[in-house]
């Protein structure tokens, strides 16, 4: 009987339908990216009539968001795209994913919109003077933007035309950076559902008509499997590593753990801990838009508080440091164009990290100026010698397992300890011991 029932359950297993699920809960990035095409190859292993995105993106980098379109636009199963929990946001990168959906649904409380492409060249102030080659370079950046910004309307309109959405909305989205609520989305037809959580929404589409690859397909959501899809070790570290503030921790342990090592030649740990972060680093840069310019200015910065220790300027070099090091870390990342931003915090904490290392390490080196050396003849001074013989008035001594050849101005007995008074020409001086 049990084996019969255990049957039964196998084959109930096998003739139910699967969906999968996944949740993307970051900002875009190749990460994401990957983590959706694995998906679809899951979905396809656990025969799944769906794939459902629990979506809540500040939006993300726009390579990886096209990449991420292609794999929707080409499925062979519908994707749903839920801007889930309550409270969460599709912006950016986010409304182009929702756009490109075969379903697209948010929770109360959630937003949609802010689409705008961001220009990744820095931007000039108009000129004051009439030059006319600074007039030129100045239309030649607002022509750059025109396109990008077109590029970008051609592109969600598009979108929007072959998945039958608001395609008004979806220009202002982009144009003028619109954003609304899940209730007006749904009122303006930008979404298709909404729904106040998972099982809420596979009961609003059952028996929904869409269509996917020129197939029309019913949706049925009635006794089904949901499998939660978890991201790899791979997807995991390439998450990890685009968001700024990793990339950001690897930059700073590179540069510390080089310094340290340069400051103590052979002790291999700090070495080696910097020269993996520096890869990493330049790994995580590689795949995020970064200023070149911001990153100089924290290199600067670390320099000139290394230079107040070693140089002495006074607190001029320190100051500078940091101020530099600080003004490169905000502006080493843009928020708009990442959909995240380095954490305010986390830029306080290594600044003031290093200014408080800086000052330490500047007070400790000159304790070392001032202390005696501890090497050299200057080190022998002070030592009890024992003496060994007298001969033409010179003596021979016994000082740190040496014998030494010394010289004395009153007469001292052999077999007696003696104190060394001073050292020339390698010829100690020395005195009775007091």
């Amino acid at each position: 009987m049990k084996l019969i029932f255990y049957l039964l359950l196998f084959s109930l297993y096998l003739f139910s339908s699967n969906i999968t699920h996944i949740r993307i809960h970051n900002a875009i990035s190749p990460g994401t990216s990957l983590y959706l095409e694995n998906a679809l190859i899951e979905s396809k292993k656990q025969n799944s009539t769906l794939l459902l995105i629990e979506l809540d993106t500040p939006g993300g980098l726009s390579s990886s968001m096209r990449d991420m379109i292609k794999n929707i636009l080409k499925s062979s199963i519908p994707i749903v795209m839920f801007v889930s929990p309550k409270g969460s946001r599709a912006a950016s990168a986010g409304t182009y994913l929702m756009y490109a959906s075969h379903i697209a649904a948010m929770t109360p409380g959630s937003n949609i919109g802010s689409a705008t492409p961001v220009n990744l060249m820095p931007k000039t102030p108009s000129p004051i003077n009439k030059d006319k080659k600074d007039k030129k370079q100045n239309n030649e950046k607002t022509t750059m933007e025109k396109k990008v910004v077109n590029d970008a309307i051609a592109y969600i309109k598009s979108i929007a035309e072959f998945k039958n959405r608001n395609i008004e909305w979806a220009i202002s989205a982009v144009e003028k950076a619109k954003n609304i609520s899940s209730e007006e989305a749904l009122k303006l037809k930008v979404i298709d559902y909404m729904a106040d959580d998972i099982n809420d929404l596979l009961n609003k589409i059952h028996d929904k008509k869409i269509l996917v690859n020129n197939k029309n397909i019913i949706i049925n959501t009635k006794d089904i499997n949901i499998i939660f899809f978890p991201p790899s070790l791979k997807t995991q570290f390439l998450i990890a590593i685009s968001n700024p503030n990793i990339a950001y921790m690897f930059l700073m342990i590179a540069l510390y753990g080089i310094f340290f090592e340069m400051m103590n030649p052979g002790s291999i740990f700090p070495g080696v801990i910097g020269a993996t972060s520096a890869f990493l680093a330049m790994y995580a840069l590689n795949i995020l838009p970064f200023s070149i310019m911001a990153l100089f200015l924290i290199i600067l910065g670390v320099i000139f508080m290394l230079s107040e220790v070693f140089i002495s300027g006074f607190g001029i070099l320190g100051f500078a440091g940091i101020i530099s090091f600080s003004t490169g870390s905000f502006l080493l990342f843009d928020e708009k164009t990442l959909g995240q931003t380095l954490s305010f915090p986390l830029i306080i904490a290594f600044s003031f990290t290093s200014l408080v290392f800086f000052v330490f390490l500047m007070i400790y080196l000159l304790k070392i100026r001032k202390s005696k050396t501890n090497i050299g003849l200057s080190t022998l001074i002070g030592l009890d010698v024992e003496i060994i013989s007298l001969k033409d008035n010179e003596y021979k001594v016994y000082c740190n397992g040496e014998i030494w050849t010394a010289k004395s101005k009153t007469k001292l007995d052999i077999k007696k300890i003696a104190e060394v008074k001073s050292v020339k020409d390698l010829i100690l001086t020395i005195r009775r011991k007091k």
